[in-house]
């Protein structure tokens, strides 16, 4: 005899969508604990240019997975993985319900389903494919990789050395590419009952949202922050060569144009969601829902969802 899978709502889609004023509005109704799933809310420090939660909205509903280490630490999907699974089971202990939210795909996937069993890695590979990079341009690794494993080739900007280093790496120390190892994984079982949810904006509402929320995080303190975390660390801070970060960092290394800055800001903003749309909707889970005034459908659905939790035994 064995319980039934812990239920798990996820709230999910791309930045400025409206996840946030949703989850908050669904803990007016249910039991929820927020788990974030969110790249870079993990770091300390950094919490205008993340959208992090207020300390208001912290204090209505628990969250968890935020302010977990300083900007000059490494944090991997592994580490989020195996931190994030043990608070699904103390929310459930609770009785309560957990609630994913964010816009970092790759980190709910792995959170749900699991990681694919890959290759460790080779530090030397690894040395070795960022070299030809460098020494045959943008473009090389991607293009390699378009002929070894066209679908993760699609998935991954051929700016992201990383994670094309990482396919490749995969490829060359097993043998078989990264797609197919993580289809396997798929037919694996799944440990929770899930039922996913995102924010449905029209392109021009959302692009409307992002630059409203760019204007209001620079008048909240970005640039202020930025130049905290310069003094604290140096410009060099890894975690500073990210969306909204990189672009105030520039200004303040060239202060040419404070209205360039922010319209570059909104544009590498729009782009990212744009990557953000494309993958969750190659997640045919989920459901997409206009807004919450569309609620008693939606509403109704997570009753339904959460009324068979602990009802027994699979």
């Amino acid at each position: 005899m064995r319980r039934t899978k812990i239920p798990v709502l996820v709230v999910c889609g791309p930045t400025a969508s409206g996840k946030t004023g949703w989850s908050l509005q669904l803990a007016k109704r249910f039991p929820i604990e927020i788990i974030s799933a969110d790249s870079r809310q993990v770091y300390r420090q950094m919490d205008v240019g993340t959208a992090k939660a207020t300390a208001e909205e912290q204090a209505r509903v628990p969250h968890h997975m935020i302010d977990l280490i300083d900007p000059d630490q490494e944090f991997s999907v592994a580490q989020y993985v195996d931190q994030a699974r043990p608070l699904i089971e103390e929310i459930d202990g609770r009785g309560n319900i957990p609630c994913v939210v964010g816009g970092t795909g790759l980190y709910i996937r792995a959170l749900l389903g699991g990681l694919a069993d890959t290759p460790t890695g080779d530090q030397i590979l690894r040395d070795r494919l960022h070299q030809r990079e460098l020494e045959e341009g943008v473009g090389a690794l991607h293009a390699e990789l378009a002929s070894i494993d066209p679908v993760a080739a699609e998935r991954i900007h051929p700016n992201n050395v990383v994670r094309l280093v990482r396919a490749l790496e995969v490829y060359y120390v097993s043998g078989r590419t990264l797609t197919e190892l993580q289809e396997e994984h798929q037919f694996a079982d799944q440990p929770y009952r899930v039922m996913k949810f995102a924010p449905a904006q029209e392109r021009a509402e959302l692009y409307r949202r992002i630059d409203l929320r760019t204007e209001q995080m620079i008048a909240e303190g970005l640039i202020e922050e930025v130049q905290g975390l310069v003094g604290l660390y140096s410009a060099d801070l890894k975690a500073l060569q990210t969306l909204g970060y990189r672009e105030v960092l520039r200004y303040l290394h060239v202060p040419d144009s404070h209205q360039q800055m922010l319209e570059e800001i909104q544009t590498a903003t729009r782009q990212y969601a744009k990557r953000q749309l494309t993958w969750f909707r190659k997640e045919p889970e989920i459901i997409w829902v206009d807004s919450l005034t569309e609620s008693g459908r939606v509403l109704r659905s997570i009753e339904d969802f959460i009324s068979q939790q602990r009802s027994g035994y699979a």
